[in-house]
């Protein structure tokens, strides 16, 4: 058995190869790397915002194929923001405490261009290498479920790294995929019983990677503070210890980059794209949001009926409450999410919570072929 996993390794590892060799003749320079890049360079050179701007488009059109630099700058008539970005520093300068928060994100892009990599490519290899190295850690988990069925790792791996969600993640300027690791470690964490200040520490990597997945964090350490409340009728301040050191991070970050705040990322992205921001402050109505969300919600049913199918067979093949508890708290993850940042068409900004649901319908599939027991972090 341990030659067929050997080989079952190498086979996963040859695929895996292949495809992030595939995702990088086929990267996107998309209108986000601006941003990106923007925040590096800031940091290069703080007290010349000019330059930082004509460096960065400089760097891009050196690099991207034609397509893709015109729809970087907005070349059509309705790209009224991304030409501003592209040609006034304080409008693209005031774009990039958008980015500036994703402080783990940026300092990993950052290293990489300090080891020899030009601006554009160490934001692409970011998710290129974590693309890769997500697919290990899948096939990792895989191998923790079913340690007999080396055939169906091999399967699941290859499916799921050939999503069009996962391949789009790996090709694009984002931290989806980067963050797409943790979330698999903190999968693995669950499945190997890790004890809760090695949770901590990577909930504490989550949330300073992206701070706006300080919601998942935070209802992670609530659920299991409340799940062992009433099991165990006793409380465990640690947990409060850590969701308050998660919550001072996070309105630490918040403030030192001055983001903008819920109301103009909601307004920019779902409303109108201010060109400069700070010339046209913005109101978001109860009226208005409700409207955006009806919309979206209509084009969310796929999303709706997936999770939904996942957690029916959660339900049915597990009565652990544990196995329960943490497939609800993905599930409602990808509602809190939605109702944030309503972007039904864009599956990116959901996959770090639907797949974990995955895995757990997976992981009470796997109970049928091995008495896999899952430990309880709590």
């Amino acid at each position: 058995m341990k030659l067929k996993w050997r080989l079952s390794f190498l086979l996963i590892l040859s695929l895996l190869t292949f495809l992030t060799f595939w995702n990088y003749n086929h990267r996107v320079y998309d209108w986000d790397m601006p941003g990106y890049l923007g925040c590096m360079y800031t940091s290069e050179f703080p007290e010349s915002p000019d330059k930082v701007r004509i460096i960065t488009y400089e760097d891009i059109k050196k690099e991207a194929p034609a397509e893709h630099y015109a729809d970087v700058i907005g070349i059509k008539p309705w790209d009224i923001p991304r030409q501003y970005f592209t040609k006034n520093t304080q409008s693209f300068t005031e774009q990039l405490p958008y980015f500036q928060i994703k402080v783990g994100y940026i300092l990993v892009i950052t290293l990489f261009y300090k080891l020899g990599l030009t601006g554009p490519m160490a934001v692409l290899f970011t998710s290129l290498i974590s693309y890769f190295i997500s697919g290990l850690l899948f096939f990792y988990i895989l191998k923790l479920l079913f340690p007999e069925k080396y055939w169906l790792a091999v399967l699941l791996t290859a499916a799921a790294m050939l999503l069009p969600p996962m391949t789009y993640m790996a090709r694009v300027s984002t931290p989806d995929m980067f963050i797409f690791q943790f979330i698999l470690i903190f999968i693995i964490g669950i499945i190997r019983k890790w004890d809760k200040w090695a949770m901590f520490v990577l909930l504490f990597a989550i949330t300073f990677i992206r701070p706006d997945y300080i919601t998942f964090t935070l209802t992670y350490i609530m659920a299991v503070f409340f799940f062992r409340y009433f099991k165990e009728k006793k409380i465990d301040f640690s947990f409060v210890i850590q969701g308050g050191v998660l919550l001072v991070m996070y309105l630490v970050i918040i403030k030192f980059y001055n983001y903008p705040g819920w109301k103009d990322v909601f307004y920019d992205t779902f409303i109108d794209r201010r060109p400069i921001i700070s010339t046209h402050p913005v109101d978001v109505s109860l009226k208005a949001y409700l409207e955006i969300i009806y919309i979206k919600i209509i084009y969310f049913k796929k999303v709706t009926l997936s999770v939904a199918i996942m957690t029916a067979v959660i339900f049915w093949k597990s009565k652990d409450a544990w196995v329960r508890m943490i497939s609800v708290l993905f599930l409602v993850n990808v509602y809190i999410k939605f109702f944030f940042f309503p972007q039904s068409a864009a599956l990116r900004f959901f996959f770090p919570f639907i797949f974990p649901l995955f895995i757990m319908m997976l992981y009470v599939l796997s109970k049928k072929y091995n008495d896999l027991k899952l430990g309880k972090i709590a």
